[in-house]
């Protein structure tokens, strides 16, 4: 069973018909129990449950159950961290997948549930589904609250660093594989200033500035949090090109993937540019874009 799919929102709805969640930085899971099994399913139908060993254990007489969550694993900071969890995704070794399950433990946040006992309870409405789920005895599964007020979450979120919230209508029902607008989702995009280190040309050529490696200044030194290459168009390529000044050798004090580092053109640590991404607290940079220089700013203004 495919899940249902949210829709970017605009404005966070308001008013009694409306209940908002946390948007988890995770992979979407459908985890089924039947015979005493469980498995945990891809948005894309795909069997992942043997990525998941500490997921499994959910509890006794739950056969028959069906329910819809994001699978989260926290980074070293306390934040759900998709890059953290990625390590984990793709696994295809039980003994490898155990040994990960030890270092880096998930949580199974579960926001709907489609079948208790076997019958099918989508065509109810999402607030007696969430009164279903929040009945069940899940056992290490996790069922984060709701809340009334969207905007105050919204604010909450982009405080601690989370990925944004989702918008379900109260009366919603549960539409496998569709993309409604019932459910709204609002991501948070953060703004702040690095230090670019390097620059990487545009396939084919060598001197067309098309990406970014940057970094962010700390008193142990320039430390490497990413590649941008979005929102660099022609014209910003240009005056990138002309303000950077090439270096013999890497100024991040940390190590650069060598996914990143190859084919790169390393930079004395002047230039400060201004970006936004998706979350915060992260060791890299989520979905970041470019925005502009910052003449204003010197990398020691940073510390």
């Amino acid at each position: 069973m495919r899940p249902m799919l949210a829709t970017p929102g605009r404005h966070v709805p308001t008013g009694p018909e409306w209940s908002h969640e946390v948007k988890w930085d995770g992979v979407r899971l459908i985890g089924e129990v039947a015979a005493g099994r469980t498995r945990l399913i891809t948005r894309n139908d795909n069997d992942a449950t043997l990525a998941w060993p500490d997921l499994l254990d959910v509890g006794p007489d739950l056969d028959g159950l069906v329910v819809d969550g994001e699978v989260i694993v926290l980074n070293e900071r306390g934040l759900p961290d998709f890059r953290t969890l990625a390590e984990r995704m793709h696994v295809r070794s039980a003994t490898t997948a155990a040994r990960l399950a030890r270092r880096l433990p998930a949580t199974y946040m579960l926001f709907d549930v489609l079948r208790i006992e076997g019958r099918d309870v989508t065509g109810l409405p999402l607030e007696q589904r969430r009164e279903l789920l929040a009945e069940l005895p899940l056992g290490g599964w996790q069922v984060p609250p709701a809340y009334d007020d969207g905007e105050m979450l919204l604010h909450a979120t982009r405080e601690q660093g989370l990925e944004g919230i989702v918008s379900k209508r109260r009366t919603s029902l549960y539409r496998p594989g569709e993309r409604s607008k019932e459910w709204l989702k609002f991501a948070h995009r953060f703004s702040g200033s690095y230090v670019v280190g390097g620059w990487r040309p545009q396939e084919g050529t060598s001197d067309r500035l098309a990406a970014l490696l940057v970094g962010e200044m700390t008193p142990a030194g320039l430390l490497y949090r990413g590649r941008v290459g979005s929102g660099i168009g022609a014209a910003q390529s240009r005056l990138l090109r002309g303000l950077v000044v090439d270096a013999t050798a890497s100024p991040f004090a940390d190590e650069v993937p060598r996914v990143d580092a190859v084919g790169t053109h390393w930079t004395e640590p002047s230039l400060v540019v201004e970006l936004d991404s998706h979350g915060r607290g992260y060791e890299r940079l989520r979905q970041p874009s470019f925005r502009g220089v910052r003449t204003d700013l010197r990398p020691e203004d940073l510390l």
